[in-house]
């Protein structure tokens, strides 16, 4: 299974997805400002994955840091690390953990500070696999044996620090001896169902049926459909989550053809401060995402262009919400809250 990132003596190490499928290219980032930049523009991205590597980021800043003022250093660095991305709350949970980190070892010899923080980062990569795998745990019995999954965006190992979320559910369910097909939304306009969940299931040896997104309804309709899953960015209090753009039109046709919707997330995805979707803010990106396709114009200069990189679903349309805790069901104000006060599966 590829690995999304690293830590090493000379920098964070991670794939760059924007090469993918074409080519398998890894950078290194070797300050906290080329981990915001890799961050910022999608070189790794997937909610657990941009929270992982910004913890690296805080890390590696603070080899770096004035040990006469380390805390002036760690507030710059995690400003500069918050600003990169709005949408995923992994991201700022990560930072959250990093500086709780940092106050228990604030004061004492900065190569120890150094030494403790590079410990928490590293372990929070691998406590994101072993989550990743628990989800698949939970989520494996509910996917129908003899079926197609439909899954949109990548949330896959290349998503997260390994294994997957919603993909880890695939995998898992593969795992216990269910007979499985993927079908994977191409994902406009970044393409990352067509870039990254077709290349990794195929990498895997999963069987694999790439459609463009306004071929969901039809295949959904048809019968072959047992259940769709997709991960997460942010979810609120009521079940509302944010997604990558075009997840919410999928659980629209999921309901009409009654094939369940689930989304698979770590707990870390819970933003229980929003009440609902509304309050969650939705990053807007570049035009040229949506005028132009590997760097060819598709449409015409001038015209007006709207680039929402997620949009909300409604918890009416969620069927279930699959966590490394267990899986929450309606009412999801109380079942979120009880996985988000449960301790940690071993």
């Amino acid at each position: 299974m590829v690995e999304t990132i690293r830590w090493t003596d000379d920098g964070v190490v991670m794939i760059d997805q924007r090469k993918l499928p074409h080519q398998e290219v890894y950078v290194t980032c070797r300050s906290y400002q080329q981990v915001a930049e890799a961050i910022r523009s999608m070189v790794i991205r997937g909610a657990p994955a941009i929270g992982v590597a910004a913890a690296m980021g805080v890390a590696l800043g603070m080899l770096e840091a004035d040990a006469d003022d380390p805390d002036a250093a760690l507030e710059r660095i995690t400003q500069t690390l918050a600003a990169t991305r709005p949408t995923a709350v992994n991201l700022f949970w990560a930072l959250e953990r990093m500086k709780r980190t940092y106050a228990e070892v604030r004061g004492r010899p900065i190569g120890e500070i150094r030494r403790r923080l590079a410990a928490e980062a590293q372990a929070m990569k691998e406590e994101d696999i072993a989550i990743n795998q628990a989800i698949g745990r939970n989520g494996a019995p509910l996917v129908p044996d003899g079926t197609a999954v439909l899954t949109h965006c990548n949330a896959g190992a290349l998503a997260t620090a390994g294994y997957g979320t919603a993909l880890g559910v695939i995998r898992a369910a593969i795992a216990a001896g269910k007979r499985i097909e993927v079908f994977a939304d191409e994902t406009r306009p970044f393409l990352q169902g067509a870039r990254l969940t077709a290349w990794e299931l195929l990498h895997d040896g999963i069987p694999t049926t790439l459609i463009t997104d306004n071929m969901a309804g039809h295949f959904l309709k048809s019968g072959r459909i047992g259940c769709v899953i997709v991960g997460a960015d942010r979810i609120a209090a009521n079940g509302d989550v944010a997604n990558k753009i075009g997840t919410y039109s999928l659980a629209v046709l999921a309901r009409e053809n009654n094939v369940p919707f689930y989304v698979a997330a770590p707990v870390s995805t819970l933003d229980l401060s929003l009440a609902c979707g509304e309050q969650i803010p939705i990053e807007r990106r570049p035009e040229e995402e949506v005028t132009h396709v590997f760097g060819v114009r598709v449409a015409p200069a001038g015209v007006r262009v709207e680039n929402p990189a997620f949009d909300v679903t409604p918890h009416a349309y969620v069927t279930a919400i699959i966590t490394e805790r267990g899986v929450a069901r309606p009412p999801y104000a109380e079942s979120l809250r009880r996985l988000a006060q449960a301790p940690q599966a071993a």
